[in-house]
């Protein structure tokens, strides 16, 4: 798991997946609805920081993570012309501006305490609610990541 968390690797993984999320777009509905809204990013966001070593590799693990991915996502938009938004580009760019400060955040939700748990339920509220309110309803998919959320946040256990 070293080998993969640094900010180099994630960097290459960020602009992989954003190929690979705008590729989903263009030939699949059900998963390019999957891989464009917030819920993924917020659940691999979540894996890359508390797997980290320590609140300041998250930091660094995940910028790149979603600057790569950014990169990528809204260059194939472009050479394929396809269709995408500037409020979009500006929303996802913000995302990535805070995801440092984010990640910081979530590393702290395997801390001891009552202000890990609250983070742990925030993070998992934004999912819910980032489908609900951007995305008209939560779908299955959002079920199983939301899910999948609760089981990292609360019961898994990470050696650091």
């Amino acid at each position: 798991m070293k080998k993969i968390l640094n900010p180099f690797m994630m960097f290459i993984i960020g602009l992989i997946l954003g190929v690979i999320s705008r590729l989903l777009d263009i030939y699949t509905q059900n998963l390019g609805n999957i891989f464009s809204e917030l819920a993924i990013w917020i659940l691999f966001g979540v894996l890359i920081s508390i797997n980290s070593e320590t609140k300041k590799k998250a930091m660094l693990n995940i910028f790149p993570f979603c600057i790569g991915m950014l990169l990528t996502y809204y260059f194939v938009a472009f050479i394929t012309k396809g269709v995408y938004s500037k409020d979009y580009i500006i929303g996802w760019t913000i995302f990535a501006l805070f995801s440092p400060m984010m990640a910081y955040f979530t590393w702290k939700t395997k801390e001891d305490g009552i202000l890990s748990k609250l983070i742990s339920v925030a993070i998992v509220l934004v999912s819910i609610l980032s489908s609900i309110i951007l995305f008209d309803r939560l779908r299955i998919y959002d079920y199983i990541i939301d899910l999948i959320l609760i089981y990292v946040l609360f019961f898994k256990k990470v050696k650091r």
